[in-house]
């Protein structure tokens, strides 16, 4: 809330709607006038609201479709964008729903449960090369190559349906645990990450969170694993940086402007306190930039 600076009577973006939480912080610190457009591609967000605002306008969207959202209702800037990434918890927590292998469901992951292939679909009918460069390149799993073999081997005998099946064929393939992590959770993480295809949403997003900011407007993400991050980093790094002539040329002819002006020289991480009060937080990082008067 801090990074976000919220102005009582200004427009605001949730980008990730969830169980509402950031939502209705945001909604707190906003005056009569205020206004806050929150999305989230999951029905279950919809199903399950518990927050009711006039201010509030939930939206069942991609958050890669926030600047044609905003210009459907005629809004050309807004003060603040805040994208909180990754899968929530209640996603975590009901097993129908795939992500998680601790308890048996439907191998789904699909944050929009409305469209798109499951995971239990993919993993049926991929290739082993793609799988094996899906869980090296989003689990960053240095097995990756056992994993997708053993995938391919057992779905042969019998198609995946189960979260259960997926973590057993993963936990014989990964030869060596990490202290307190399931051997699954990479493989996990990569297949939630390629089915919703995550992070190229957030850099399709990215760029239009800063278009639609006004200057002095906020944008503020929190990630969850290091692919995410340092694209978040990246982003707001590039976009900071003003002329990139070449040295030695005598006067500027890229006319290039710094377009965001980062908040954060380094991201910010949960303190000792919220890891143990929430131990989910543990690896989120909180990175934020501020919209510059450039065009």
């Amino acid at each position: 809330m801090s990074a976000l600076n919220v102005r009582e009577n200004a427009i605001y973006v949730d980008g990730t709607f969830g169980r509402g939480g950031h939502s209705a912080a945001i909604l707190a610190r906003l005056g009569v006038r205020g206004r806050l457009l929150a999305l989230d591609q999951d029905p279950a967000a919809h199903a399950h609201r518990a927050l009711e605002d006039p201010r509030l306008e939930l939206i069942h969207a991609r958050f890669s479709t926030m600047r044609s959202q905003l210009a459907a209702r005629g809004i050309a800037k807004v003060a603040g964008v805040l994208l909180d990434l990754g899968v929530s918890s209640p996603q975590l927590d009901e097993s129908r729903r795939g992500f998680s292998f601790a308890k048996d469901g439907p191998l789904d992951m699909r944050m929009d449960t409305s469209r798109g292939e499951t995971a239990a679909e993919w993993l049926n009918r991929a290739d082993e090369e793609d799988i094996r460069e899906v869980v090296r390149t989003y689990g960053e799993e240095r097995f990756a190559k056992a994993v997708a073999a053993a995938i391919v081997d057992a779905r042969g005998r019998e198609p995946f349906r189960t979260t259960r099946q997926l973590a057993e064929v993963v936990g014989r393939a990964v030869r060596t645990r990490e202290p307190g992590q399931h051997p699954a959770t990479r493989t996990f993480q990569a297949v939630r990450i390629h089915v919703n295809q995550e992070l190229e949403e957030l850099e399709v997003t990215l760029p239009q969170a800063a278009d639609v900011l006004a200057p002095g407007g906020r944008l503020a993400v929190i990630s969850f694993h290091s692919l995410e991050d340092r694209i978040v980093k990246h982003f707001i790094r590039d976009a900071a940086r003003g002329c990139t002539c070449p040295p030695d040329f005598p006067v500027c002819v890229c006319g290039h402007q710094p377009v965001l002006r980062s908040l954060t020289s380094r991201a910010v991480v949960p303190s000792v306190e919220e890891r143990c009060e929430n131990p989910r937080s543990a690896s989120g990082k909180l990175r934020a930039a501020e919209r510059t008067q450039a065009p």
